[in-house]
């Protein structure tokens, strides 16, 4: 057993010395003190480096299917009333949501951007006095109501219950309503009121949209928008205005939630319209991006990217209103938090240490043979 501990104590690398022989210098001890310092502000840079998150991120195709895209938006109108400000969605596979209210808040404001009432879009002002029937008596107590359509309907038995379903029967028939005043429908849900009590105000909307994730556009226009011909068209009726001010500012506009570090380019964006009027164009590029936290929660988000375009009434038909053109990447970014392993962590502290003892041993070792050697010399001189 002795000669396996022999055998044992012969591979030592680390031989000792007697401290009889130890001889301390100045010099040693301001190495010393110096290299510690560097040491501990080395380990503390490699500590913080560890305990900070690092987000990789990955490129893939993007395989889902079926999936919806959900559109968070706020934009403020100065000089649009909220009463004729509509909100339509339309997408490539022919999917179709005109004046959209649900889910949508509307804000009036005044010149100076104090709101002045705040409501749910799609309600509508009381119902006044009895309804007028088609026959053109007034609503009787035992009777149902079947209001006229006013010259437009298909049929004898077609009846038009609300303003909504004769505008929409004067468009079907192609006839423009010259005064919606004699409306019968639209003057008791106000309206035609309610456009002229808004007059000179401005309107912020703000809500989500749940579409599908195709490319499509979603815009803010100054009426009613039908789909015609292929083109989307604001019956504005006897409202109709071409030289409505289309100024707005985007509050706010995200393709699905929020995750850490996401910026979308065009929240604040603010656009003052000229002398010449039309429609704002905004096309947006869609990115797919799932972000997975250090705890392993994974959101499933959008980021996009954007240009834009004015194109003015001048140059040919171009509905007021702001347009939003998005078209769906078929890349994915993954994006995923992490840190450093520990055991990285812990070879870069033994090589930290390791260095430091080793070069402050060099740097020691220098200079003590460097003072021996001028003392020698000195010493030499000295006795001849």
């Amino acid at each position: 057993m002795d000669k396996v501990f022999n055998k044992l104590r012969n591979l030592d690398a680390y031989p000792k010395v007697n401290e009889d022989f130890y001889s301390r210098t100045l010099a040693g001890g301001v190495v010393t003190v110096v290299s510690a310092a560097v040491m501990l502000f080395l380990f503390f840079s490699e500590l913080n480096l560890y305990l900070y998150t690092v987000t990789e991120s990955t490129l893939l195709v993007d395989t889902s299917r079926g999936d919806t895209l959900h559109i968070n938006f706020d934009v403020t109108f100065p000089a649009v009333r909220c009463s004729i400000l509509s909100l339509d969605a339309m997408d490539i596979s022919g999917e179709q949501h005109l004046d959209i209210r649900h889910n949508i808040m509307k804000k009036r404001i005044d010149a100076n951007g104090n709101v002045i009432e705040e409501r749910k879009d799609g309600i509508g002002a009381p119902k006044i006095e009895r309804p007028l029937q088609k026959h053109g008596g007034r609503l009787g107590h035992d009777e149902k109501y079947c209001g006229s359509c006013f010259g437009s309907e298909e049929s004898d038995e077609q009846c038009c219950n609300s303003c909504e379903e004769v505008r929409e029967a004067y468009r079907k028939k192609g006839w423009a309503l010259s005064n919606m005043d004699l409306i019968d429908q639209c003057q008791r849900e106000g309206y035609v009121q309610r456009v002229k009590d808004e007059e000179g105000e401005g309107c912020n909307i703000q809500g989500s949209l749940e579409v599908n994730k195709v490319a499509g556009n979603f815009h803010f226009a100054t009426g009613k928008s039908f789909l015609q011909s292929a083109i989307f068209l604001a019956d504005l009726l006897a409202l109709q205005d071409n030289h409505y001010n289309i100024s707005h500012r985007i509050n706010k506009l995200s393709f699905g939630h929020h995750f850490p570090g996401l910026v979308n380019p065009l929240d604040g964006v603010k656009w003052v319209q000229g002398p010449t009027h039309g429609m704002y164009q905004y096309f947006i590029k869609v990115v797919p991006t799932i972000y997975t936290d250090i705890r392993g929660r994974v959101i499933h988000s959008n980021q996009y990217s954007v240009t834009e375009h004015f194109k003015s009434s001048e140059l040919g038909v171009a509905v007021p209103g702001v347009f939003f053109f998005y078209d769906i990447s078929p890349i994915k970014v993954n994006f995923k938090e992490e840190h450093i392993p520990f055991l990285h962590f812990l070879t870069n502290v033994c090589a930290i240490i390791g260095g430091i003892f080793t070069v402050a041993g060099i740097i020691d070792s220098s200079i003590y043979y460097g003072q021996r050697t001028i003392k020698k010399k000195m010493e030499i001189g000295k006795y001849t």
